[in-house]
């Protein structure tokens, strides 16, 4: 795509799948910030993660935890601001007809928030498992990417369609 036309449309065009790739990115960088703020805790740059005033949330426990560091030799918030961070670009690529013209990125972006939000349902489990706690930053960041599943299955839905009409049995091409 010519990146003059591509900017353009990314900044101006108001098609319903360009705002909920809008809100998608905006979501993901609340993930990323999110990670940034627990990734702050995790190596000791700041000394304490507030929570609200439920009993059902300790990050400093679930942050600070074998849990949190056993992945990767790495700890785990700093994984989210890359996946995060990722969506991000996805939900970024291509512009206002890509469902259409790239239908491979809106089944990509699908498929990466999907995983996450598979992950994110593992994760609590494992983190509820271990530390009868859970991480108030970890956990709104599951909500981050079950809204995000929520807002990209239109355009998911829209770039399948788009596939089939163009390969399937029934298609043009074939007739």
């Amino acid at each position: 795509m010519n990146p003059h036309t591509l900017s353009h449309e990314l900044r101006n065009a108001q098609t319903p799948d360009l705002k909920r790739r809008r809100w998608i990115i905006g979501l993901s960088l609340l993930g990323v910030a999110l990670g940034q703020i627990v990734t702050l805790y995790q190596t000791g740059i700041i000394k304490h993660l507030p929570d609200p005033p439920l009993d059902v949330f300790d990050s400093d426990k679930v942050d600070a935890s074998d849990y949190a560091y056993k992945r990767l030799d790495l700890p785990d918030a700093a994984g989210m601001v890359i996946t995060y961070g990722l969506t991000t670009a996805l939900a970024s690529a291509g512009g206002k007809g890509r469902a259409l013209n790239q239908p491979w990125l809106p089944l990509l972006m699908g498929a990466k928030i999907a995983g996450d939000v598979l992950t994110n349902l593992t994760l609590a489990r494992e983190e509820w498992q271990e530390n009868k706690a859970l991480c108030f930053y970890c956990q709104t960041a599951s909500v981050v990417s079950l809204a995000s599943l929520v807002l990209a299955m239109p355009e998911v839905a829209r770039a399948v369609r788009n596939l089939q009409v163009g390969t399937g049995p029934n298609s043009v091409a074939q007739v």
